[in-house]
């Protein structure tokens, strides 16, 4: 029997609010344990909770982007359970009257194909505590700074059919929320998380098979991984005549494995019910649209008018706007510049990105600004440096060294392209070599790249390649 995966992603995005979403207390990541937990946030008798505005404009703001409805008329509801790090006992949630209801994301597929992906909700809520494990080697502690912390959960359509599929709609979606700044996007923090719902069915079947619920994915490699088990571990059970159980489970990244953590509950047994503490939100038409019109330009929009204006593949395109930032970075690099733009890009996704992985940095805290890094490509372009001298100019850019004319300056690097030198220098080469000439011009020709070596040694590395090449043919065949 052949098998099709059923996957449906839920995501949890911490609203960029410099509160909480119910309280004044601050949301600044690493605090000492404890120390950003108020009266509020722990459900003190007597105290009452005040909805935070800006979280309700970043939620609608996602809904927007995604041409989902609005919900003029939302409301808070009591999600009930226990659990150490929910002091409570409830979680402030929305549950039948969203904020956010239908649209959907765009995702390309990685065979270059775009597949639409449903939304089926979005709705704000607060978040839990955490259990530290690993300190105590005798008990648990609870630290509940992120408790109230705003939450937006987007939930998806059971629209996603294998692992790759489901990274390929987080990652648009992780570009989405940075791209509206409605949130940091950043995993290993929490603030960009993710549950997967997993189940397989027969090919050809159209129900729903029971599924199972992955818990608290905070990568892509590990999203992928676990969904990719579970599809894998699913059919074994279906294939051996077992039962699928409905329950929670737990990715183990070092045995690459998921496992049973709880049986899973359904909406009624969390007692859902209108917070008797908060009133319905109500939101005015002006007030939405006032929000539409800050709305940016969206990922797939810049994606497609890169190709559009620069000539850029897709997958060029792709990448260049992934953040906001590096696409503006691109763009400011072109602009007023007559480069051509896939040495732009490549020397982007290539040099600038590689040296911002290597130092742990943003593209915001970029140390080559991109005017410099178009001043740079310039140099090439002109002769004044060969490939290889660029790359030794950017280095020293990076840390530091100035402009690419300052660097090429203090350094001597500028491109020997003197036509008499360099057939001086390559006469010079020819007679200390005689025989490896007499076998290049008898047709050895992979001594070329011998010849060029030699005269590339002699210059320090400043003779110009395109120059060189063309020099070293006319002296093979002057007759030509």
């Amino acid at each position: 029997m052949k098998w099709e995966s059923v996957i449906g992603l839920e995501v949890h995005a911490q609203l960029a609010t410099e509160s909480k979403i119910f309280s004044s207390t601050p949301t600044r990541y690493g605090a000492e344990p404890n120390t950003q937990a108020g009266l509020i946030d722990l459900g003190y008798p007597g105290v009452l909770p005040v909805l935070n505005q800006k979280a309700v404009e970043l939620a609608v703001t996602f809904g927007l982007a995604i041409d989902a409805s609005i919900g003029r008329r939302s409301v808070f509801a009591r999600k009930n359970y226990f659990y150490p790090d929910l002091p409570k006992g409830y979680q402030i949630s929305q549950y039948d009257r969203p904020i956010v209801t239908g649209g959907g994301l765009d995702v390309l597929l990685s065979d270059g194909s775009v597949k639409r992906i449903g939304i089926t909700r979005a709705h704000l809520e607060e978040d839990a505590g955490k259990s530290v494990h690993d300190l105590f080697p005798d008990s648990s502690g609870i630290d509940l700074n992120r408790a109230g912390t705003p939450l937006l959960e987007i939930v998806s359509e059971p629209d996603l059919r294998s692992a790759e599929e489901a990274v390929a709609y987080l990652k648009c979606l992780h570009t989405l929320v940075r791209y509206l700044e409605i949130c940091d996007g950043n995993m290993q923090e929490g603030s960009f998380r993710c549950d997967a719902n997993v189940s397989v069915r027969p090919i050809g079947q159209h129900d729903l098979s029971t599924r199972t619920e992955i818990k608290n994915l905070n990568s892509f490699r590990f999203v992928e991984q676990a969904i990719a088990f579970e599809i894998d571990r699913q059919i074994r059970v279906h294939e051996d005549g077992g039962i699928i159980v409905q329950e929670t489970r737990l990715y183990d990244a070092n045995r690459r494995e998921t496992r049973p953590l709880r049986t899973k509950e359904d909406a009624h047994d969390y007692r859902y019910f209108p917070d008797p503490d908060l009133l319905p939100l109500v939101l005015e038409e002006r007030f939405i649209e006032a929000i539409a019109s800050r709305l940016p330009e969206l990922p797939r929009a810049k994606r497609d008018r890169f190709m559009a204006v620069y000539g850029l593949s897709v997958y060029d395109a792709t990448v260049l706007t992934q953040s906001r930032a590096l696409a503006e970075y691109y763009e400011t690099g072109m602009k007023g510049s007559a480069l051509d733009s896939k040495i732009m890009a490549n020397w982007v996704m290539g040099e600038v990105l590689a040296g911002l992985n290597r130092d742990h940095l943003e593209i915001e805290a970029v140390p080559v600004s991109a005017t410099d890094l178009a001043g740079l490509l310039a140099r090439i372009g002109d002769g004044t440096l060969s490939g290889k001298m660029a790359k030794e100019v950017f280095e020293a850019m990076w840390t530091g060294g100035g402009t690419a004319d300052a660097v090429i300056d203090a350094k001597s690097l500028r491109q020997l392209s003197d036509t008499d030198t360099l057939e001086g220098v390559i006469d010079t080469v020819i007679a200390a070599h005689p025989e490896q000439w007499a076998e290049y011009c008898a047709g050895r020709d992979k001594l070329l790249g011998f010849f060029v070596g030699q005269v590339m040694q002699a210059t320090r590395g400043q003779a110009s390649p395109k120059l060189l090449n063309a020099l070293l043919q006319k002296k093979r065949h002057p007759e030509s």
